[in-house]
């Protein structure tokens, strides 16, 4: 069984987390200086996340713009997976290089550009949970 219901669902949470992202000061200048369009593809259930720090930000105290849902950006980069996946990475408990040796994650664009921008997003493994259970999720995080 999936961890989401539904779309909304991980909107309200992962996409959430990236929403947050994208205003943490330790976290959006890193990955601000990518200076590329990163897509996230999910299925089980359908969703995207796109991040752009090609261009200057529109969102308000953020530094880089973050939108959930459909979005007519070009990425240069693009991760599809099963959300479960992404909720399992988002813990810490998923390892990119493995995950995409195994193809549980597939990636379009520049591997190393990716691998690059794992030091910015490691805050996040501790923000997640927290996110998780401000919402009264408790029940999705895995031991």
């Amino acid at each position: 069984m999936a961890v989401f219901k539904d779309s909304q669902q991980f909107y309200d949470t992962v996409g959430e987390l990236m929403q947050r992202a994208k205003t943490d000061p330790a976290i959006g200048p890193k990955i601000a200086k990518s200076g590329v369009i990163i897509q996230f593809k999910y299925t089980d259930p359908e969703a995207m996340t796109t991040v752009n720090a090609k261009a200057k930000p529109t969102q308000p105290g953020a530094f880089v713009d973050v939108v959930n849902g459909p979005t007519d950006l070009k990425p240069d980069i693009q991760m599809t997976m099963q959300a479960d996946v992404a909720h399992q990475f988002w813990q810490g408990k998923l390892n990119l290089v493995e995950a995409l040796a195994k193809k549980k994650i597939i990636l379009k664009g520049n591997q190393l550009k990716v691998l690059g921008l794992l030091p910015a997003v490691e805050p996040l493994y501790k923000k997640y949970p927290e996110l998780l259970k401000e919402k009264g999720m408790e029940n999705l995080i895995s031991n």
